[in-house]
């Protein structure tokens, strides 16, 4: 079975004017580079602080250059925008209405003719910066979970009159430039959304929404473990195989999802996210185009800028660049090949899953449950059929006892601020080196064991000589 790296396609990020700092610029680069992402979306390209469109009294001042320096810089490290379409230009906002520490302004337009020249000045401006071909490859979202009040009115009307006029816009510049939505959370609205565009006759380009396990499961007030515990193990694949019966032959994109809603979550930075990432990404095969992880930094300030090193925070990578368990878990990923080889055999915690190619072979477990649910540390027994024998056998581990710097982090006594010598020893925490893996060979098979702490990731990957005259 194929396995494109769709998990690949494009990461989460905050907002626009972080894209902006020397050191986001360095961790996407990183992340680039490490992970193969290919595309990133964040909120807020058209809010005031990117300076987009202005008033001085009724006069407005369009300025791309912001977003410009921004996009100069992705598409400089090989990277695309996937552009997210939000939020108000206070000189068009029809209300005060704001979300996240940087007072986004949700509110719709007051005038959708001043939106629609908007949205056309600056997509025009894109195309003849960047050239026809390379906006053609972008994907233009319009806004964000507008089903949430947080987000907006939360009103499907409202959302699909922001649409209208935001796809003819864009359309307006160039038929082939892709725009979608409704980006919605928790894989609302989609049905709703392609009727309305069908009778509507509007382009849909292709369908994004989102999703995290903490939605709609729990009672108002429940934490996030809480809210966990009474989740389900495969929810987000269960979820993800009914959104894909709905958009039909249209490419689906989940543009945010992780392993929890909540940006103070202490599993984020601990190796509950790894298993957590392995097993759902692996189950989305075949279901989605592109599945964003939000996000790939911790340099973030929706609630505000944090300075502990290890504060729950949604990245992969923390405000000092240490490489999390889930920032690894994305690293073991990016090394698979291609194709997935059938697997026989059954567990109520542990998974695994064949990636093979001709010199190589891996095999990628993971020991996951959900937060107060049974798990114990387990030994799969691995025979892998095969006529030739392996030149060489290595694993790779995230678990409590490796790369997890957190917990070395906890040992030097959580320190809220670290010097270069601590970040030093943070980073070396944080590595996810190959080990030898013992293992036999005989009879047509490789036979190797491996123990699975609670919460954990091993992959073995076994290598093989080219055969002859290949």
């Amino acid at each position: 079975m194929a396995m494109p790296h769709f998990w690949e396609h494009m990461v989460g990020s905050d907002h626009a004017p972080m894209a902006l700092r020397a050191d986001w610029q360095e961790q996407m680069r990183r992340a680039h580079d490490e992970l193969g992402f290919r595309y990133v979306r964040f909120h807020g390209l058209l809010c005031d602080d990117v300076g987009t469109l202005i008033a001085e009294g009724e006069t407005l001042f369009y300025s791309f250059f912001n977003s410009d320096r921004i996009f100069d810089f992705l598409l400089s490290i090989g990277m695309k925008p996937f552009v997210e379409l939000s939020f108000m230009p206070t000189a068009l906002a029809s209300g005060d209405k704001t979300v996240f520490h940087y007072r986004a302004n949700v509110s719709a337009p007051k005038d959708y003719g001043h939106w629609s020249v908007l949205i056309r000045k600056l997509v025009a401006h894109w195309v003849e910066r960047y050239g026809l071909a390379e906006v053609r490859d972008w994907f233009f979202e319009v806004w964000n979970e507008p089903n949430l009040e947080a987000f907006g009115s939360g009103k499907q009307q409202d959302y699909f009159t922001l649409y209208r006029y935001t796809a003819e816009a864009i359309k307006s510049v160039d038929a082939k430039l892709k725009v979608g939505g409704p980006a919605t959370a928790a894989n609302a609205w989609v049905d709703d959304f392609i009727a309305f565009c069908a009778a509507s006759d509007l382009p849909v380009d292709f369908i994004s929404t989102h999703h995290y396990p903490t939605d709609a499961f729990g009672l108002p007030g429940d934490d996030t473990e809480t809210q966990l515990a009474k989740s389900r193990r495969s929810v987000l694949r269960d979820e993800m195989r009914e959104v894909r019966r709905q958009a039909g032959d249209r490419p689906l994109y989940y543009t945010e999802w992780c392993t929890s809603s909540n940006p103070r979550d202490p599993m984020h930075d601990e190796p509950y996210a790894a298993a957590f990432v392995v097993k759902t990404v692996m189950e989305a095969n075949g279901l989605v185009k592109g599945y964003s992880y939000w996000t790939f930094s911790d340099i973030f300030e929706e609630n505000y800028f944090p300075s502990v090193p290890f504060h729950g925070g949604f990245g992969l990578l923390n405000i000092h660049g240490i490489a999390k368990p889930a920032y690894r878990a994305f690293e073991l990923l990016h090394t698979l090949g291609g194709g997935l080889l059938p697997t026989e055999g059954a567990h109520p915690t542990v998974d695994m899953w064949v990636v093979g190619g001709v010199q190589s072979v891996t095999v990628l477990l993971t020991n996951y449950g959900l937060p107060r649910h049974p798990i114990a540390t387990e030994t799969a027994q691995i025979s892998l059929r095969t006529e030739r024998a392996p030149t060489a056998v290595t694993i790779r581990r995230i678990d409590a006892d490796h790369a997890n710097p957190k917990q070395r982090w906890l040992e030097m006594g959580a320190p809220e601020y670290l010097n270069a010598a601590a970040v030093a020893e943070l980073n070396a925490a944080s590595r996810c080196d190959p080990e030898p893996q013992p293992f036999a060979f005989k009879a047509g098979a490789v036979g190797f064991d491996v123990v699975l702490p609670p919460l954990s990731v091993a992959a073995v990957t076994l290598r093989f000589a080219v055969p002859p005259g290949d």
